[in-house]
């Protein structure tokens, strides 16, 4: 069966190509037109970058398009690298895969006396267009232009992977991804969206430069009119996805993606940190990240009462693992909410569940430990596993649950699991994503060939050994009720667990189904059927199709929406699953 996944959704923006500047020389010449128009005998023109736009690429461009009377790089600004690895380390820590989430700002990376040497050098200038280029630039001077070159951090993950990028101040591009990708998200990324947010309002031009070398620019009206329409109607990020150890051959087919990669274990279709929205402006498509909408709309998009309890975070994160013809995921757990604020400084943990898009006849889910288990014992044979590279025999210790299509299990925070082979999960969790103790890795090596990180002593602080066979089975498993049930449509909570702040709800259909989101955001996978419609009964949006596994946001300021089936599908039985935040 052909795939009708659609890897880059756009909202729709405007139809004057005029508005999107392409390449270099259109950018600029549209700078230069500003600063003719403004009139002043000197314009201070600042453009700042997010870590991983590669400034050295416009340096020569912007001075021979502009001819500045003077070019201020940031970069001379920067303490040196030993400082500024002595300043990071406490958030950085010397764990392999953890850290602490930064509260530095980007300021504390200038030498404060080197800073203030070039804002008077910049004073001192008394005619011209004097360019300051770089991350902060706008700490260095009042821009009478602010331009900011933006990135999504999916793209700075390859850019790491490549060797082209390393940390903010540090010299460190040689470094092992998995190091770099560590202090990018518990520093970096934080440091920079502190910044961007800071300034959001004053910029005038934004530049796409996700291609290094075709870079794209909005003015700053047509960019904040794109996020505005964004949280008006339904919409899809744009996914991306990751091949690993475990990986399946499920998302090749699904998502027509490239057949000659060896696997894809991960489809990240909802993780608004890393996942960039596409705005196309006539005949232009338009990428920046999809945090800029999270930021800087965040109570339209999240509702109020979302915003209230999580602030400018989107709380709700859907993936795929794909192990279909692949292998067991790394048998693991997650830390409790009091374990995580004390460590890693979050506030809330991932609880998450895993609901069974696909499984063969021999899917299962390692699940809670077994009844009475000696938890002494457990440990000591993970630790021994790990340090004598030996087998771990997971199935004396974990239970191990069949599983079929349509399954729904929870996994609240402390409970042992992973996904078996053969199965294709849509995984259904709160955002702080990275916190994985992986216990046992089942003795496999890496996709660069070498050991990946256990945490078992992180781990080992965590598991709830009440969850046996009798209480996950209880609890975890299709823990299904039923809301409601027409001739046509049949609704199910099918969880997440008490203890969880998301709720799930499916819905079974043949004819339209009427969602309300109640002033809260509802992010919605098709999770059986074709194809759908997604409507406005208000007809406050355009009629919006989703094909099959596609997730789709709602936003909360999206009052009502109507899901139809459409196309190949129409008259038939389709589902969906929905999230949101119980409030």
């Amino acid at each position: 069966m052909h795939s009708n996944y659609d890897k880059f959704p756009y909202v729709e923006i405007s139809k004057s190509s005029a508005l999107c500047f392409t390449g270099w020389q259109h950018i600029l010449l549209e700078i230069k037109r500003l600063a003719d128009f403004k009139g002043q005998s000197k314009t201070i023109i600042c453009i700042d970058l997010y870590h991983g736009v590669d400034a050295a690429k416009m340096l020569d461009t912007v001075k021979s398009h502009l001819l500045p009377a003077a070019v201020i790089q940031t970069n001379a600004s920067l303490k040196d690298s030993d400082q500024i690895q002595q300043m990071v380390f406490p958030f950085v820590t010397d764990d392999q895969i953890f850290g602490k989430i930064s509260s530095l700002e980007i300021t504390d990376f200038f030498d404060a006396a080197k800073l203030n040497q070039h804002r008077e050098q910049i004073q001192a200038i008394e005619s011209g267009i004097v360019v300051v280029l770089g991350e902060g630039a706008a700490l260095f001077a009042e821009a009478d232009i602010l331009i900011y070159a933006d990135l999504a951090r999916w793209e700075i993950q390859k850019r790491m992977k490549r060797g082209q990028v390393g940390n903010f101040g540090v010299s460190n591009l040689d470094e092992g991804f998995a190091l770099k990708y560590k202090q990018g998200y518990f520093l970096d990324w934080r440091v920079f969206d502190r910044h961007k947010l800071a300034f959001f309002d004053q910029i005038d031009y934004f530049i796409d430069a996700n291609i290094a070398d075709e870079p794209k620019m909005l003015g700053a009206e047509i960019y904040r009119k794109g996020l505005d329409q964004t949280v008006k109607r339904p919409f899809r990020v744009v996914p991306f996805f990751d091949p690993g150890p475990w990986g399946g051959q499920w998302l090749k087919e699904v998502a027509d993606l490239d057949r000659d990669e060896i696997n894809y274990a991960w489809g990240f279709d909802c993780v608004p940190e890393e996942n960039s929205l596409l705005f196309k402006v006539g005949e232009h498509i338009f990428e920046l990240p999809s945090i800029n909408l999270v930021l800087t709309r965040p109570k339209q998009l999240l509702g109020q009462a979302v915003f209230d309890e999580f602030g400018a975070e989107f709380p709700i994160r859907f993936d795929f693992l794909d192990t279909m013809q692949g292998g067991n995921l790394s048998l693991q757990v997650h830390p409790t909410r009091a374990y995580i604020q004390e460590h890693f400084g979050m506030s809330y943990t991932q609880d998450e569940s895993y609901y069974f898009l696909e499984a063969q006849d021999d899917a299962c889910v390692y699940l809670g430990t077994h009844k009475g288990v000696n938890a002494e014992a457990m440990i000591a044979d993970l630790e021994k596993a790990q340090r004598e590279m030996t087998d771990f025999d997971a199935e004396k210790y974990v239970n191990k649950l069949p599983v079929k299509k349509h399954d729904h299990i929870l996994i609240p925070a402390g409970t042992i699991h992973c996904s078996g082979k053969n199965a294709v999960v849509l995984e259904i969790s709160a955002t702080p994503y990275i916190f994985t103790f992986k216990l046992w890795d089942w003795g496999r090596l890496g996709m660069d060939g070498k050991p990946r990180p256990i945490n078992i002593e992180h781990g080992k602080n965590v598991i709830d050994y009440g969850r046996d066979e009798d209480w996950v089975k209880q609890h975890l498993f299709n823990n299904i009720t039923n809301i409601s049930l027409n001739g046509h449509v049949q609704e199910e909570s099918t969880g997440l667990h008490e203890t969880q702040f998301i709720e799930t709800r499916r819905h079974w259909f043949d004819s339209k189904v009427t969602h309300y989101t109640n002033g809260t955001l509802n992010v919605v996978n098709l999770v059986e059927g074709r194809q759908v419609m997604v409507e406005s009964p208000d007809k406050l949006f355009e009629p919006y199709v989703i094909y099959y596994a596609e997730t789709f946001i709602v936003p909360a300021d999206v009052p009502s929406y109507t899901i139809t089936p459409a196309g190949e599908a129409a008259g038939t039985r389709c589902a969906t699953l929905k999230a949101y935040i119980r409030t």
